[in-house]
């Protein structure tokens, strides 16, 4: 827990090409010339395939986007014009025809094309599936300047199946190298990136017009996806950006995140009134006499007050003692206390218990905010309660802020939320809603559009983690992941894993790397 970087306790498709038959009151049909990528790459297996209408269903040609652009000197050697399509199912492929670097460069990404396939080989050289022995005259442009849409793929998805992504054009987003660049680290050679999924290769020859270009510190990187091919025969990705600008630059400041949510009990064995809490990470050490930070809770359960859109954010407090409601976010404040980096510290009722009443005693821990509030009201908002999580229903979250100064405007340094139901965003004007950070799972500004998007629900903002089910059981979300302070990222985004609790579970249980017996589960949209 000391290091520098931080481990968070954490159809078949039956494929029918045949002619229809006349008869009877069905007129008939006529196959398409025209094979999916989809179906074309399915039909090698591992040895060369002689392309003929029989082996592709009656179909002699390919048609899709070209993403293949030679203006920055970035393809590999052969002179491949590479070629995506969704036809199948809406399931983006890609391929590549070797006819020539000079040929290949005559046609631009967005130029529509359909290809005459018809006697060329399928096969995989240097590691790549392509078509082979295709004349540059079979491939012929049917418009240009097509839109190609931004494909968003985490690293993770293609280091797992690189043949699905293979020669097509994805964007790696929000990207970062490790060791963080200097003002003399360029883009040439093998770069490692970073996307907060996991690492992945980004490949710049020396001759790329792009080469001696400075790397950024946070980016996102359109390429295509090429594949080299081991001894074993196991594919490896890499990334090929195609010019200069496929790097977008987002950001050239390190920020550090001093607080990240690693886990929190929402529903405890019994009666959850004083026994609810949330487990944080300091990633420095923090006085919090000099530094003051708070949390907040929201509950966003039909039958709390206010109801409607949450007017004041996080700030929207609300609730009674008397008669009994529920309230819309509850604070608490953090003002005393220390915290070492690399620790963990908690943050909820006095009850103090791994799992409600009557179970083992967790007083021994560091608690920096820890009081009944089924007898007090929050520090500055929220009425007291039974209980400030939800169990089920419409969403509920947590939030922590530098200060104790909480208003409508204020941004959080990390947020989570479990469900995404209720009122919680309107786009208005003007706009309401739960104010999000940059973080693993949000981000502020949609790093695709560069369009500002400051709220939970908004834009691209949707992912969020499950309820637990059933209800009073004593699950416990662990929120794995990998928070690297010195790059002031993410470098493995958190996901959630629930951990059923008993009265006699240990601190262990909670704070230990990834233990035994529990389920992973993954974020919703």
């Amino acid at each position: 827990m000391k290091k520098i970087t931080f481990y968070l306790v954490l159809s078949v498709v039956v494929l029918t090409w045949a002619a229809c038959k006349k008869g009877g009151n069905y007129p008939g049909g006529i196959i398409s010339p025209y094979i999916p990528l989809y179906d074309l790459r399915n039909i090698y297996k591992g040895s060369d395939v002689k392309l003929t209408t029989d082996v592709m269903y009656g179909s002699d040609q390919i048609t899709g986007i070209v993403v293949s652009d030679y203006s920055g000197n970035n393809m590999p050697a052969g002179g491949y014009l590479v070629v995506q399509d969704h036809r199948r199912l809406s399931l983006l492929r890609g391929i590549a025809i070797p006819i020539g670097a000079a040929a290949a460069a005559q046609y631009s990404s967005g130029d529509s094309v359909s290809v005459t396939v018809n006697g060329g080989t399928l096969t995989r050289a240097d590691g790549i599936l392509q078509i082979k022995n295709i004349p540059a005259s079979a491939v012929v442009k049917i418009s240009s300047g097509n839109a190609i849409a931004p494909n968003r793929v985490p690293s993770s998805s293609i280091l797992n199946d690189p043949s699905t992504y293979e020669s097509t054009l994805v964007a790696i987003v929000k990207g970062g190298f490790d060791p963080l660049p200097t003002p003399t680290d360029h883009f040439v050679g093998d770069k490692t990136v970073n996307d907060g999924f996991e690492n992945i290769t980004l490949h710049t020859d020396t001759t790329a017009k792009f080469a001696n270009t400075a790397l950024p510190i946070t980016a996102n990187f359109y390429g295509i996806v090429f594949t080299k091919a081991a001894a074993d025969g196991k594919l490896t990705p890499q990334i090929r950006m195609r010019k200069g600008d496929d790097s977008q630059v987002l950001s050239s400041v390190i920020e550090v995140t001093s607080i990240v949510i690693s886990g929190f009990i929402n529903d405890v064995v019994g009666g959850d009134g004083n026994y609810e809490y949330i487990q944080l990470l300091a990633t420095r050490d923090i006085d919090f006499a000099v530094t003051p930070y708070s949390v907040v809770v929201t509950n966003n359960a039909g039958a709390s007050v206010p109801a409607g859109y949450p007017a004041n954010g996080w700030a929207t407090g609300g609730g009674s003692a008397s008669p009994a409601t529920m309230f819309r976010t509850f604070k608490f404040n953090l003002t005393t206390g220390t915290a070492k980096k690399g620790t963990f510290f908690y943050v909820g009722g006095a009850g103090k218990a791994i799992n409600g009443s009557a179970s083992t005693t967790m007083t021994a821990s560091n608690w920096i905010r820890a009081f009944d509030y089924t007898k007090a009201d929050g520090d500055g908002f929220g009425a007291r309660n039974g209980g400030f999580f939800a169990n089920s229903g419409n969403a509920f979250g947590m939030a922590v802020f530098e200060g104790t100064t909480v208003t409508k405007d204020t941004q959080p340094i990390d947020v989570v939320f479990v469900g995404s139901g209720g009122q919680l965003f309107s786009a208005g004007p003007p706009a309401v809603g739960y104010k999000i950070a940059n973080t693993d799972l949000y981000d502020v500004i949609n790093p695709i559009t560069l369009q500002s998007q400051p709220y939970y629900r908004q834009g691209s903002n949707t992912l969020c983690f499950a309820y637990t089910t059933p209800a009073d059981l004593g699950f416990y979300y662990k929120l794995g992941g990998i928070y690297n302070p010195r790059l002031g990222k993410w470098v493995k985004a958190r996901t959630q894993t629930n951990i059923q609790l008993t009265k006699q579970s240990t601190l262990d249980q909670i704070e230990a790397e990834y233990p035994a017996g529990t389920v992973a589960t993954s974020l919703k949209n």
